[in-house]
């Protein structure tokens, strides 16, 4: 893949647009949250 063309998506905690990784290659479609930080502060706010 070409960084020109990565595919996107916002997060739903920060508000901020992140790009495709090559860590998230197998499941890209069940990414949420751009850091493990945002994942965290999710679970915390659920509670």
């Amino acid at each position: 893949m070409k960084k020109q063309f990565l595919p996107q998506k916002i997060c739903p905690v920060c508000n901020r647009p992140f790009s495709w990784r090559k860590k998230w290659e197998k499941n890209w479609d069940q990414v949420k949250y751009c850091s493990k930080r945002c994942s965290g502060e999710a679970r915390k706010s659920h509670r």
